[in-house]
């Protein structure tokens, strides 16, 4: 039966990239208000295209922020029931004028679609719907059951997302979790996830005075709130690169030397790597590697810094705020809480009284790991062999997707990461693309995927 479906989806290449363009084009931006509308149509977009393909039961769930998108197909009896998580909102664009096409026209260039959303994580999601088309109309059912969730704030957090998956248990009831919202290790080097780090995002503001001030009227009198937050975040690392918050590591979970000689014999080349990003060198906490750095340690970075007079030209001006975005990524047994009570902790205490501090928590989310030889992800790794012709490695990822944790905390589900993203797609950034191949061999190793999670059945649960 896997011949068809196969067979459909190599034939349908071209109609499934025009289809990705037309979402594409929505400027689904969660983050700023004025966007709402265009949320809502993208949502309204993905639920019409679930109902057109044959899903059942769609509807679009309000949450005190953007919609839930929501749909089924509950028809294979006895057979394992797949929960899809996927999100429809987008990142910002900023800044407009380094991208090479314009966000929201996709463009094809050299075999990779650029828009925003091309990679994060419209077109992850839609591989899946058009997997799920194919069986549909193929074969008229589904080797598995399932059900898929959308959200609309993935972006901003997922704000409502915990208190929504709370609230609907009984609608979201299944075997497994499986999320595309990942990269692969490297370009032809397909892996499954099977580690995320979590997050700790947080902003500090410093007030030294009601307004700015003329540096040479009050330079040496006043406290300068530029240099004060500079001073704070400089006592946060020592010159290896190791956190300085007290406290911070004690929860951290140790990397087995099974795990480190594992990653060891991965085909990653420091070299490329520092080639492809423009880094004149590598820098992080000493004794462990590249990737044990980004994979398994915690992380205290500078996500932004304002403070005074940053146009064109010459202001002598002593700032009367300065402001600093700090993230942190959590490994495993690191409580977000905790983490976040000792960083507000550490701020107040080395603050200069000679400013007013306020530390406000902006995001969160716990770290998660599961087996790599659970055998639904072995289901998976099967699946990626059978789209990509190779079968994958077995990684752990540095970013965060805070439902992961909640749908294991909530429904007591395992979940299944499968990405079909690379690292250099640019997916926060400017010039955002997608593999147009790896799309293609991602809708075949999804369609595979559902044979593959009806074998082992739910006694992989």
């Amino acid at each position: 039966m896997m011949n068809n479906v196969i067979d459909f989806i190599q034939v349908n290449r071209d109609r499934y990239l025009d289809e990705l363009k037309a979402l594409l084009a929505i400027p689904s931006i969660s983050a700023l208000p004025e966007h709402a509308a265009d949320v809502r149509r993208c949502a309204e977009w993905c639920g019409g295209e679930m109902t057109r393909i044959g899903l059942q039961g769609v509807r679009l769930i309000e949450t005190p922020g953007h919609p839930v998108v929501y749909g089924e197909w509950m028809g294979a009896e006895g057979a394992p029931t797949i929960l899809f998580y996927g999100h429809y909102d987008v990142q910002p664009v900023d800044p407009l004028d380094l991208w090479q096409s314009p966000p929201f026209e996709a463009t094809i260039r050299d075999g990779e679609i650029y828009a925003r959303g091309s990679a994060d994580d419209k077109g992850q999601v839609f591989m899946h719907l058009k997997a799920i088309e194919a069986h549909l109309t193929q074969n008229g059912r589904l080797p598995v059951n399932i059900k898929i969730l959308l959200e609309g704030e993935e972006e901003v957090g997922s704000e409502h997302l915990d208190e929504f998956v709370r609230a609907n248990k009984a609608l979201l009831a299944a075997d497994v979790v499986v999320i595309s919202d990942s990269p692969m290790f490297a370009r032809g080097v397909p892996s499954i996830c099977y580690g995320l780090r979590g997050l700790v995002y947080l902003q500090i503001d410093f007030r030294g005075s009601n307004t700015d001030l003329h540096s040479g009227s009050f330079g040496g009198a006043v406290i300068n709130p530029a240099f004060a937050m500079a001073q704070l975040i400089d006592g946060m690392k020592d010159r290896s690169g190791r956190i300085r918050i007290p406290g911070f590591y004690d929860d951290v979970r140790p990397l087995q030397e099974a795990e480190r000689n594992a990653w060891a014999q991965l085909p990653f080349n420091e070299k490329t790597y520092r080639k492809d990003f423009g880094i004149p060198k590598l820098f992080g906490e000493t004794g462990y590697s590249t990737l044990e750095r980004t994979w398994a340690r915690p992380t205290l970075e500078v996500n932004g810094l304002l403070s005074g007079f940053t146009g064109e030209g010459a202001k002598t001006v002593l700032p009367a705020v300065a402001m600093a975005k700090i993230s942190m990524r959590l490994v495993p047994d690191q409580d977000p809480n905790k983490i976040a009570d000792l960083f507000q902790a550490y701020v107040e205490k080395n603050a200069p009284k000679s400013v007013e501090v306020t530390v406000t928590r902006m995001q969160g989310g716990k770290p998660w790991m599961t087996s790599f030889d659970h055998p639904y992800v072995q289901a998976a790794g099967r699946a990626i062999e059978q789209g990509f012709g190779r079968a994958p490695i077995f990684t752990r990822e540095g970013g965060s997707i805070p439902v992961v944790s909640t749908f294991q905390e909530e429904l007591g589900l395992p979940s299944v990461l499968f990405g079909v993203g690379l690292p250099d797609e640019n997916a926060h950034a400017p010039n955002e693309k997608l593999d147009i191949s790896n799309f293609h061999n991602g809708i075949v190793a999804s369609a595979v995927l559902y044979e593959e999670i009806a074998k082992v059945g739910k006694s992989g649960a």
